[in-house]
C-alpha cells in the first residue's frame, strides 16, 4: 500500500492548525504578569518534532522551545542532567521505567513501522514493486540504498532491528535479515533521516507511518505481524530484543508514544495537555487509541480528571 497521495505536508499543516484553533482558544496558557507567554521546553522524540512545531506551536499560547533527538538519547540527557525540559516526550513509553524514572507519565499515542521509498529513484521503484510480501528481497540484493536510524539512539533503531527478526520468522527466509540487511552507513538521525530524499542520498528508509504521511511519501505498509503496530500481536513482538549500551535490555512491544512533565506550573501542565490530547496527532499520521491519553502514577488531579 502507499500512502494516500492527497496528503501533502501543505494541507496536513494546514489541517492540524485548523483542527487545534478551538484548543489554544481554551488552553488558558497564562504568561509570567507581563503580557509575554511562559517559554515552555519540550524535549522530544525526533518522530514527534514536525507535529510539535506545526500542529501544537499554533495551538498554543506559551512560548514553544522544542528540541527533538533520538528518544533513548533524550532519556539519557535528562537522567545525566544534560538537560532540563519541562515536559519530556519519547516514543517508547519503556524508557520510563528507566533510564527515567518519572513518577508519573501519559501514553497518547501509537504509531507503525513501515518502509518509505522514493518513487523517482531506481531503488525505491524495485522497492514498491515488490510490495509488503517481498520489500526485503531488494534490500537484500543491494538494489536499494536504506536509511535506517542508530539503535543505540533511537526506539526507531532498535525498532527496526525488531521489524528484520520478525520479518525473518514471518516470511520464512533462509537469511536472517537482522543480520543481512542493516550496514553501518544506513544511519542517520531521525531528525533528517526521510530528508535523504530530497538529498538523493537514499532511496528508502525504515520509518514510523506518521514520518511518511505528514510529509506525503509514498511507503509500503508491513503485516501487523511485523508493524509493532497491532496489540493483537504483542506477544509476538516481544520475541525480540535490544541491549542499549546502558545495559538495559528493550523487547520488541506495540509501539507507544508518552511523555511527563517535570515542572508544574500551569502554563507547563496546559501545554502537556494540549500535546497529549490534541487533534494535531491524528493529522499527523499518529494514532490515538480509546481511552488514551492512559496515566500512570501520580499524575496532577488537573490532568488525571
Amino acid at each position: 500500500m502507499t500512502a494516500d497521495p492527497s496528503i501533502d505536508r501543505r494541507s496536513v499543516l494546514s489541517g492540524a492548525a485548523a483542527a487545534l484553533g478551538a484548543t489554544a482558544g481554551c488552553s488558558g496558557v497564562l504568561g509570567r504578569g507581563n503580557g509575554r507567554p511562559e517559554p515552555v521546553s519540550v524535549l522530544a522524540a525526533g518522530s514527534l518534532n514536525n507535529a510539535l512545531e506545526n500542529g501544537l506551536r499554533p495551538a498554543v499560547d506559551a512560548d514553544l522551545q522544542v528540541e527533538a533527538h533520538g528518544s533513548a538519547e533524550v532519556a539519557r540527557l535528562v537522567a545525566d542532567g544534560g538537560k532540563d525540559p519541562d515536559v519530556v516526550s519519547v516514543a517508547d513509553v519503556a524508557l520510563f521505567d528507566s533510564p527515567l524514572r518519572p513518577d508519573w507519565f501519559a501514553e497518547f499515542a501509537t504509531n507503525s513501522v513501515v518502509v518509505a521509498y522514493d518513487p523517482e529513484t531506481e531503488g525505491g521503484r524495485r522497492l514498491a514493486d515488490a510490495g509488503p510480501e517481498s520489500w526485503y528481497r531488494p534490500l537484500l540484493d543491494g538494489d536499494v540504498a536504506l536509511g535506517r536510524t542508530d539503535p543505540d539512539l533511537d526506539p526507531l533503531g532498535y525498532r527496526t532491528l525488531f521489524v528484520l527478526e520478525l520479518a525473518t520468522e514471518h516470511y520464512g527466509t533462509r537469511t536472517d535479515l537482522r543480520e543481512a540487511i542493516p550496514e553501518r552507513d544506513q544511519i542517520y538521525p531521525e531528525t533528517q533521516l526521510i530528508g535523504g530524499f530530497e538529498t538523493g542520498s537514499i532511496d528508502a528508509a525504515v520509518a514510523y507511518r506518521n514520518m511518511a504521511v505528514e510529509r506525503g511519501y509514498d511507503y509500503v505498509d508491513l503485516p501487523p505481524e511485523i508493524d509493532l503496530g497491532d496489540p493483537a500481536h504483542a506477544p509476538a513482538y516481544a520475541a525480540a530484543s535490544y541491549e542499549l549500551p546502558s545495559g538495559k535490555v528493550v523487547e520488541g512491544d506495540v509501539i507507544s508514544y508518552a511523555a511527563t512533565a517535570r515542572h508544574r506550573s500551569r502554563t507547563v501542565l496546559d501545554v502537556f495537555e494540549a500535546h497529549v490530547t490534541g487533534r494535531y496527532l491524528n493529522e499527523f499520521g499518529f494514532v490515538v487509541p480509546d481511552g488514551y491519553p492512559r496515566y500512570t502514577g501520580d499524575a496532577p488531579d488537573a490532568l488525571a480528571d
